[in-house]
């Protein structure tokens, strides 16, 4: 609320140890709920993937509470089935649905149909803190650290293993080559994201706006809870095809 990504990383350096993640409350969700019912009387809530989060579960609840404090104000709550800022497009979809006037059943529709388009592809500079995640042992990071692996995951309601390089050129040439398999020819709509890495984001940006025709190109920073377990230096995409 009161600090950029970038210094959450800078306070993960310090002490990556001391780092934690904590899932929101019901009553954070149902606080947001309050907020926006001031705005308008339709709420759509996308949430990161149930699959990695308690979120969507979350979320519910504070629905489920809101029937009673706030009768008037229709609340549906959407899985994105993603994480990242491959959610962000599901969000975007809806909130330009609502934006062109429709109605809160089109606004959910456009946003499902969008997280059915959406892709995912990520690439850790090192697998060191991976094991937070409880996707595999300590150990094993620890050991993939110390022989410079490099993995690549694809997020499609739950993080994939893709492959793993050992150089982190040939990382970048890789997310590339998998969203390039992905989105052939067609204008594509793309988010390049970085956990504490704005330079190389700024050149991985530069790359895709030479070798896809971008609809519309962003750049943007990793939240601190996927750094959380990524740690500094993943750099991906999100992106999808227009049809």
């Amino acid at each position: 609320m009161d600090i950029t990504p970038s210094d959450a990383y800078e306070l993960f350096l310090k002490d990556p140890e001391s780092f934690k993640t904590a899932a929101a409350s019901p009553e954070d969700c149902l606080n947001a709920f309050r907020q926006a019912s001031k705005l308008a009387k339709n709420i759509l809530c996308v949430t990161v993937s149930v699959k990695l989060s308690t979120v969507y579960n979350v979320a519910q609840r504070a629905k489920e509470l809101a029937r009673t404090e706030l009768p008037d104000v229709v609340i549906e709550v959407l899985d994105s089935r993603t994480a990242t800022p491959a959610e962000g497009f599901v969000a975007l979809a809806g909130a330009r649905a609502a934006a062109e006037g429709k109605d809160l059943a089109e606004v959910v529709s456009a946003a499902s149909e969008m997280r059915d388009k959406v892709g995912c592809v990520v690439l850790l500079d090192t697998i060191r803190h991976v094991y937070r995640s409880g996707r595999i042992p300590k150990i094993a990071s620890q050991i993939g650290s110390i022989l410079n692996i490099r993995p690549i995951f694809i997020v499609s309601e739950v993080v994939h293993f893709a492959t793993a390089v050992r150089s982190r050129r040939h990382g970048i040439e890789r997310i590339l080559e998998i969203m390039r398999d992905k989105v052939g020819q067609r204008r594509v709509h793309v988010a390049v994201m970085h956990a504490y890495a704005q330079d190389e984001g700024e050149r991985l940006k530069e790359r895709v706006a030479a070798e896809f025709n971008c609809a519309e190109l962003w750049l943007t920073e990793f939240s601190p809870v996927m750094g959380y377990a990524c740690g500094t230096g993943t750099i991906g995409l999100a992106f999808y095809p227009e049809d």
